[in-house]
């Protein structure tokens, strides 16, 4: 005879890894959403051109060594 309760574990330990998988699918979801993932490679992104005015800078004049 039991001295208590006889537990049955009902197996519901997969409800937490059904809640990671969710969780990842709406991440990814949201990442497409907001453009972060683009496959389709748009966006309007093409070549752009930049200009970066500097200064010419000279070495200084030496010697010629003697040989």
């Amino acid at each position: 005879m039991a001295d208590g309760p006889t537990v049955i574990n009902s197996g519901g330990g997969g409800t937490a890894v059904i809640a990671v998988i969710v969780a990842v699918v709406a991440l990814v979801i949201v990442l497409f959403a907001t453009g972060v993932i683009d496959l389709g490679g748009g966006g309007g992104g093409g070549n752009v051109d930049i200009k970066v005015d500097v200064p010419a800078v000279e070495a200084p004049a030496a010697p010629a060594p003697a040989n």
